[in-house]
C-alpha cells in the first residue's frame, strides 16, 4: 500500500512538472513590451465579443499617456486600493494572497482578492477573467515573466494605460475626460480616489454615477493616500494598508 502510494505521488508530481513545463513554454514574450505600447489586450477583446454577440458596437475608447503624464494622486490612489506592496514584491504578494484566502474561507465565498497589479496586468493583456485553476496559473507565471523583464515604472504606466474603466473605456487618459472632462496628468485627489475605487467593478461601479458604496470606498482611499507623491521605482514605499 505504501509503495503504491508513493508511486501515486510521484506521478502526481512528474504530471504536476510537465504541467508547469508546458504552460511556461506556452507563455507570451513579454519583452516587447519594454518598448512598444500593446494596442489591444485580451480583455478588450474579449469585451469587444461580448458587445458583437448582444448585437452592439464594440467600442474602445483609449489615449496612451506616458507615465509622467499620469497625476501621482492617481498612482497613489491605484496603489493604495490594489495593490500597497507593489514596490515590494515580485510579482506575487503572498501575504496578501494568505490573507484573501483565510477571509474568503470564512466567508464561504470569493469575498476578497489577492491579485497584485502585476497579476491584474497578465491577465488583462493575455488571459480571461476565468478562475479555473490552470489560468491561474498562468496567470502567475506570466506576472513572474513581466517581474523579470519589466521595471516596476513600466509595469504601472502599462497598467494604468489598459485597465478597464467603464464601458469601453480604457486608461487613465480616457477615463479622467470622460468622467472629469480633464486629462489624467491634472487629475485631483478626490478624483483620484473615485476612479481608484471603482477599479474592483467600473461597469457596475461608475465614478460618473458613484453609488453609496463606491463612495465610502472613495473616502477610505483618500484617508490612506495622504499627501505623498506614490514612490520612485527603485524606493522602498512607507507603510499603506491595502483595501479590500
Amino acid at each position: 500500500m505504501a509503495k503504491r502510494l508513493l508511486r501515486w505521488t510521484l506521478a502526481a508530481m512528474a504530471a504536476a512538472f510537465a504541467a508547469c513545463g508546458y504552460l511556461y513554454l506556452r507563455l507570451p514574450d513579454v519583452r516587447v513590451l519594454r518598448t512598444e505600447n500593446p494596442a489591444i489586450t485580451a480583455f478588450m477583446e474579449l469585451r469587444a465579443r461580448e458587445a458583437d454577440q448582444a448585437g452592439k458596437k464594440p467600442q474602445q475608447i483609449q489615449r496612451w499617456v506616458p507615465y509622467e503624464r499620469i497625476s501621482p494622486s492617481l498612482k497613489r490612489a491605484v496603489l493604495v486600493a490594489e495593490d500597497a506592496a507593489f514596490f515590494q514584491h515580485e510579482g506575487i504578494d503572498f501575504d496578501e494572497m494568505g490573507k484573501s484566502f483565510e477571509t474568503n474561507w470564512k466567508k464561504g465565498r470569493l469575498a476578497r482578492g489577492g491579485s497584485t497589479i502585476t497579476q491584474q496586468l497578465a491577465k488583462n493583456l493575455y488571459l480571461s477573467p476565468s478562475k479555473n485553476p490552470v489560468r491561474k496559473i498562468e496567470e502567475f507565471l506570466i506576472a513572474r515573466r513581466l517581474e523579470a523583464e519589466l521595471t516596476k515604472r513600466r509595469i504601472l504606466e502599462i497598467y494604468l494605460n489598459v485597465i478597464e474603466w467603464g464601458d469601453g473605456i480604457y486608461g487613465a487618459e480616457a477615463a479622467a475626460r470622460a468622467y472629469f472632462q480633464t486629462s489624467a496628468a491634472a487629475i485631483g485627489p478626490d478624483e483620484s480616489a473615485l476612479l481608484a475605487a471603482s477599479i474592483i467593478n467600473p461597469r457596475r461601479y461608475s465614478p460618473g454615477r458613484p453609488s453609496n458604496f463606491l463612495l465610502r470606498r472613495q473616502r477610505l482611499i483618500r484617508q490612506r493616500m495622504g499627501d505623498v507623491d506614490p514612490p520612485a521605482p527603485t524606493a522602498v514605499p512607507g507603510s499603506v494598508g491595502g483595501l479590500l
